[in-house]
C-alpha cells in the first residue's frame, strides 16, 4: 500500500510486479500482503468513522449541553508517532473530516521533518495527552513503555485512546497506561476472494472513498463506539434521557418504528431501574466492553434491525464528507 498522494510507477508492467520473482515457497505467503493491507485500511477507516461519529455527536449536542467540550463543538485529536500509519491518519483526517488542522496536534520524535504547516508539530507526548480529547497511538510496539510513561500522568480520565499498535492487547495497554478509555480494535481478514480486494489499496486516498472497500472494512458489533459516545455524554453530566435521545437522533434520524437504545441497552436491567431520567448514566471502561459479555453485545447480537442502522451509518459517514453542519448520519 503506497502513501496517500503517490502513484505506482510499475502499474501493468508484469515484468515489475511484486510476484514476478517469487519462489514457489515465496508464493505461499503472498496472503499476508493481502492482510497487512487489510488491516491498514481498515484501521484508517475505523478511525475516520470514529472522529464523524464525535463530530456529528458534539455538533448535536452543542444545544443540549454547552459544557461537552471546554472548546465548544471542538473535537481536538492528537496523533503520537508520524511514521507510515501516523502520516497516513493525519492526511486523511485533513482530507475527508471535517477537523480543521488548529484542532490536530502531532508528538514525533523528529518533529522537524514535518513539513505540514497546518499542523503543530513537536515533541512532547504528556503534552499532547494533555490537549486532546482523541488520541492516537501509531508508535512502534518497541517504544511504547516509554511513551506510556509519558502519557499515564497527563491522560485526562476522559480521552480516549486508540492504539494502532499491533501485538499489544488491550489488557496490556490498560496496564501501563493506567488508564480505561481505550480501543485497540481486532479484525478478521479472510483470504479467498477478499484478498483481491485488499490488494486494490494502492492509493488510499481513494481507496477510503470506494463503496466496496468500506463495506468490506465493517465488523459488525461496534458496541465500543456506541459506548465511547455514551462516556462523551456522561463527561459532559449530560441526563441519561438527554444522552439516550441524541444517540438515537444520531443513528435513527427520523424513524420512528424502530427498536431505540435504551438504559438496559448499555446497564444491568437492576442498575436500569434505579437510574434517574436527570441523573447521568455512569462512566463505562471500554476494556471491559472489549474481553467480556457486556448487556450492549447482547443487546446488539439479538437486534438485526440495531445492526442494520449502525452499518448504514458507518458506510454513510465514510462515503460522505462530513459538513460542519451535519445533524444525524443517516
Amino acid at each position: 500500500m503506497l502513501p496517500l498522494g503517490l502513484q505506482d510507477v510499475a502499474a501493468g508492467l508484469s515484468g515489475l510486479s511484486f510476484g514476478s520473482g517469487l519462489t514457489g515457497e515465496e508464493e505461499k505467503l503472498r496472503p499476508l500482503r493481502a492482510r497487512a493491507a487489510g488491516l491498514t485500511f481498515c484501521g484508517l477507516a475505523h478511525a475516520l468513522y470514529l472522529c464523524k461519529l464525535a463530530h456529528s455527536l458534539r455538533y448535536l449536542a452543542l444545544g443540549a449541553c454547552a459544557a461537552l467540550s471546554h472548546r465548544g463543538d471542538a473535537l481536538c485529536v492528537g496523533i503520537l508517532g508520524l511514521g507510515r500509519t501516523g502520516k497516513q491518519l493525519l492526511l486523511s483526517l485533513l482530507d475527508m473530516t471535517a477537523i480543521k488542522a488548529s484542532h490536530i496536534k502531532v508528538s514525533t520524535r523528529r518533529p522537524q521533518n514535518f513539513l505540514q504547516n497546518r499542523v503543530e508539530c513537536f515533541f512532547d507526548n504528556g503534552r499532547l495527552a494533555a490537549w486532546a480529547d482523541l488520541l492516537f497511538l501509531c508508535c512502534l510496539p518497541s517504544h511504547l513503555p516509554k511513551v506510556c510513561a509519558d502519557l499515564h500522568s497527563r491522560l485526562s480520565k476522559h480521552c480516549l485512546v486508540y492504539s494502532f499498535i499491533s501485538a499489544v492487547p488491550v489488557a496490556r495497554l490498560t496496564k501501563l497506561l493506567r488508564h480505561d478509555f481505550i480501543i485497540k480494535p481486532q479484525y478478521d481478514i479472510v483470504g479467498g476472494a477478499t484478498a483481491d480486494v485488499w490488494l486494490s489499496c494502492t492509493d488510499l486516498s481513494m481507496a477510503l472513498r470506494e463503496p466496496l472497500l468500506i463495506e468490506a472494512s465493517y465488523s459488525k458489533g461496534k458496541q465500543c463506539e456506541l459506548r465511547y459516545l455514551l462516556n462523551i455524554c456522561t463527561s459532559a453530566s449530560l441526563p441519561s434521557s438527554e444522552a439516550l435521545s441524541l444517540m438515537n437522533s444520531l443513528f435513527m434520524g427520523k424513524r420512528t418504528h424502530t427498536v431505540q437504545l435504551n438504559a438496559q441497552s448499555f446497564i444491568s436491567s437492576f442498575h436500569a431501574s434505579s437510574l434517574g431520567g436527570d441523573e447521568p448514566f455512569p462512566w463505562i471502561s471500554l476494556t471491559d466492553a472489549q474481553s467480556k459479555e457486556t448487556p450492549l453485545l447482547r443487546f446488539l447480537s439479538s437486534n438485526k434491525s440495531m445492526q442494520q442502522r449502525i452499518s448504514e451509518a458507518y458506510k454513510s459517514l465514510l462515503e460522505t464528507p462530513v459538513s460542519s453542519d451535519s445533524y444525524t448520519l443517516l
